[in-house]
């Protein structure tokens, strides 16, 4: 085998790698690994811009609120005492 064989040779096999290489680089890059859980939202810029721009006011209870929801938390726990007093 002479000098000239061996690189018409080398030549075949770059010119094979170099189309092996134009098919894979049209394919994306490895896909990362998947995490465990819930994929997370991808979110575009202007949803962001959206967000940013409305501000939600803060909502506070009134002291009669406070007062109507732990009177409404005692009588649900008075009635289960009642329920468990009755199913012994």
């Amino acid at each position: 085998m002479g000098v000239a064989e061996i690189l018409a040779s080398i030549d075949r096999e770059i010119a094979l790698l170099q189309q092996a290489r134009t098919l894979l680089g049209g394919v994306a890059a490895v896909a990362p690994k998947k995490k465990p859980g819930r994929p997370k939202k991808e979110v575009s810029p202007v949803v962001i811009a959206k967000k940013k721009t409305v501000k939600t006011k803060k909502r506070n209870l009134t002291p009669e609120g406070r007062k109507r929801i732990a009177e409404a938390v005692k009588r649900r726990w008075e009635a289960q005492r009642k329920a468990a007093a009755a199913g012994k």
